[in-house]
């Protein structure tokens, strides 16, 4: 089958990608070897169920690495608790109940979409793809069912280049699914050669390239697949047959790194970084095994003469030498120093729980910690990470709360929205532990900014400079009150008003109480009075 133009330009880009990334495969197999086995098939084959911890002395770095995984998913996208919030740009918006309300129901809607989705089990491998090889990718896309679906690729996938912004807009996938996938998701599209295929083996693999890249000339008016920002082609690896082109509104795939070099695309790891450790760590636990094997069953000396039978070293053997010989079957003293060994053993494991943070995030032992002490651990956690954590947010949570925000907008979703909202840009705000402990000292600074005005209030009017209506909603926001659960600013303005007339009957009623016990003429009071007044001033004359 001839190729096309686009299948000839597609072919030629991955070559090119390919080769940018041969240096990186060596290097992530190596790293994948000794702290993620389970991923350690970038340049092996590697039979699926076999054994992968073969280099594997010591699994340290592999609870390491589970550990700083584990605590990133709990920094920034845990299940249990909200980890991002949407508010306006129009900050005098974020003031406003009826706008805030409704972002608060769209808020409610995407944790619910995330929730029902496959989310939380793929971004959990994501954490550990970017901690071990630097650079992750997940693939977001619509789903029929839950409305969000996403899949964490394998790195030895996955080719990336950046645009000018240094962000990642083109992506390559080169994988393998089975024929009888391929007829399902392409059916008539796919080549003679695999149709022929698909019916003498349809549990055999075929290859398939896809390129997810910017469209540079297409008309935005249009809705079709043919004229959508980023354009997708699905080609048969082997021989370019184009299967599928389509395109996607937002750019479908998200690929954080965890550090990044400016010259280079690729992200590195803090496995990269403890890998020289990790190996020398491996090599002194074979060696410390070996020294404890000799000790527990240590090499003999044999008198060359004098012995009837072959040594035996088995529980009650019996070993037969001539009598009025002084010969013995001596243990050899191999001076082996094991603390020495294992002494250098724990500064390798030191190492590397530094590399990834152990001592910071792991849980103390021992008396429950002070208040202060856990918000001076979460500030060491937040030192730490701080810019870890942001190039995260600007490379994973932030294109993929778009992504998915876009999808659920429009599968109509959302409730409608107040006409005044049409045009308002919102963005995103991220609830990590660092922000509530910001929002937290905020807090403690106007509760004392409070009681220091109440200790003048005696002496001076100081609070007419609080604004204390805009005070209980800022506080409401810094605790995390939902809008739901407070009354529309019309509401409470409506309470007032009504408060305040009654108030005035009081006191109107009060003052006719008071002329008719003094025996004055009421009737021309009562006569500017409400109905209720005027009856009672009535009642007062007769």
């Amino acid at each position: 089958m001839a190729k096309t133009d686009l299948t000839k330009t597609i072919m030629a880009r991955f070559d090119r990608l390919k080769t940018g990334r041969q240096n990186w495969e060596t290097h992530w197999q190596e790293v994948a070897d000794y702290m993620q086995p389970r991923k350690a098939d970038v340049t092996r084959t590697r039979s699926k169920g076999d054994k992968r911890t073969e280099l594997v002395f010591d699994s340290s770095p592999i609870q390491a690495v589970e550990l700083l995984a584990a605590s990133l998913h709990g920094m920034l996208t845990n299940p249990s608790t909200p980890w991002f919030s949407l508010r306006y740009k129009d900050q005098g918006l974020d003031m406003d109940d009826e706008a805030k309300l409704w972002l608060e129901g769209v808020t409610e809607t995407m944790y619910t979409a995330f929730n029902r989705s496959n989310f939380q089990q793929e971004i959990f491998e994501l954490y550990h793809d970017l901690i071990t090889f630097g650079t992750a990718a997940m693939f977001i896309e619509e789903d029929n069912q839950d409305l969000l679906k996403f899949s964490t690729r394998h790195i030895n996938e996955i080719y990336i280049t950046e645009n000018d912004k240094g962000r990642i807009d083109t992506v390559y996938r080169k994988f393998k699914i089975t024929l009888r996938a391929a007829a399902q998701q392409f059916g008539t599209f796919l080549s003679e050669e695999a149709k022929g295929k698909v019916e003498k083996d349809p549990f055999d693999d075929i290859e398939i390239l896809h390129a997810v890249y910017p469209r540079i000339e297409f008309d935005p008016t249009k809705k079709d697949k043919e004229n959508m920002e980023f354009e997708s082609v699905y080609l048969e690896y082997k021989n370019g047959n184009e299967l599928s082109v389509g395109g996607f509104v937002e750019f479908p795939f998200v690929v954080p790194r965890y550090l990044k070099a400016s010259h280079e695309i690729y992200g590195r790891s803090p496995a990269m970084t403890a890998l020289p450790d990790v190996k020398m760590l491996n090599e002194m636990s074979k060696t410390t095994i070996k020294a404890a094997q000799k000790q527990v069953d240590p090499p003999l000396l044999v008198p060359d003469d004098g012995f009837l039978l072959p040594v035996r070293t088995v529980p009650g053997g019996l070993n037969f030498y001539r009598s009025g010989t002084r010969d013995r079957i001596e243990p050899l003293n191999i001076g082996a120093n094991n603390p020495l060994g294992l002494n250098m053993e724990e500064q390798r494991r030191t190492a590397i729980r530094n590399v990834f943070y152990v001592d910071q995030l792991m849980l103390q032992q021992g008396p429950q910690m002070t208040a202060t002490e856990v918000i001076q651990r979460n500030e060491e956690k937040m030192r730490l990470l701080g810019p870890v954590l942001g190039r995260l947010q600007s490379e994973l949570l932030k294109p993929m709360i778009d992504r998915c925000f876009a999808i659920l907008l429009r599968n109509n979703q959302f409730a409608q929205a107040p006409e005044f909202l049409s045009g308002q840009d919102i963005e995103i705000e991220y609830v990590s532990p660092l922000a509530k402990a910001q929002k937290g000292t905020e807090l403690s600074s106007i509760t004392r900014a409070i009681e220091i005005l109440g200790s003048l209030a005696n002496v001076a009017p100081v609070f007419d400079y609080i604004n204390f209506d805009a005070l209980v909603k800022h506080v409401a926001d810094l605790v995390g009150v939902p809008q739901k659960v407070l009354k529309l600013q019309s509401q409470v303005n409506a309470e007032r008003e009504q408060a305040a007339q009654q108030q005035e009957q009081m006191a109107q009623m009060q003052q006719l109480q008071q002329v008719a016990k003094a025996g004055g003429d009421i009737a021309p009071l009562a006569k500017v009075l409400p109905d209720e007044a005027r009856a009672v001033a009535n009642a007062e004359a007769e």
